[in-house]
């Protein structure tokens, strides 16, 4: 078993999920001058466990080149890795983790590509669902209005989070709107740990505000 594949494992079987999980938007990033590896040597560097690489602007070749040079980053860490929407670019990757979308395919027919697997969620039709598959965590959200994705649904607010808490035992992730004045009431409210993109890219120092982030939630 690799090292991604050990770290995983552990979350799998009831090791807690990392409280601070780093959303790696290419078009985020570069939208504020930041260069997408640079932003995540300062994420190891602050100390951040849970990174995802979102990237809905370049070819697959160059998704695929882009995430094994952030694997590479990250080696030797105890950081765990997610390549969004396609696990056989992760595979490709030698990721072994991704994350779904409610477009993008079965849990099932994902784990034929990568073992580990989260899922993004809006409503309690769809948390059940994931809930009943094979998945290794739920996310939740949008919790507050978002201008990150252009087809955010609606908010779900702190209710949603507490509404998702009680229908699984899932880690479950919050993600959509959460800055620095707000993500402990996210926690409060049941989420296990909680996914940032744009607060974790203000002031253009990566570092100062994943380390921020971290002195709140943990």
């Amino acid at each position: 078993m690799d090292e991604q594949s050990a770290l995983w494992e552990r979350v799998a079987q009831g090791t807690p999920i990392p409280r601070l999980y780093g959303v790696l938007d290419l078009m985020a990033v570069e939208g504020r001058g930041l260069d997408l590896f640079d932003v995540a040597k300062a994420w190891r560097d602050a100390g951040v466990k849970l990174v995802q690489y979102r990237d809905k602007l370049s070819p697959s070749m160059v998704m695929i080149a882009h995430a094994v040079r952030l694997a590479e980053i990250f080696r030797g860490t105890d950081t765990l890795l997610v390549l969004n929407d396609s696990p056989a670019m992760a595979r490709d990757a030698g990721l072994c983790a991704a994350h779904l979308g409610q477009t993008d395919g079965t849990v099932e027919a994902a784990r034929r590509a990568v073992p580990y697997i989260g899922v993004s969620t809006n409503t309690e039709r769809q948390i059940r669902t994931a809930d009943g598959a094979a998945c290794t965590y739920i996310a939740i959200g949008p919790v507050f209005e978002t201008r990150t994705k252009v087809d955010a649904k609606s908010a779900v607010g702190l209710a949603g989070v507490r509404s998702a808490r009680a229908l699984t035992k899932k880690p479950l992730v919050a993600i959509g709107g959460i800055k620095l004045e707000n993500a402990a009431s996210v926690l409060e409210a049941g989420a296990d740990s909680v996914a940032v993109i744009s607060a974790l890219l203000e002031g253009g120092n990566p570092v100062t505000q994943a380390r921020a982030f971290l002195r709140i939630v943990e």
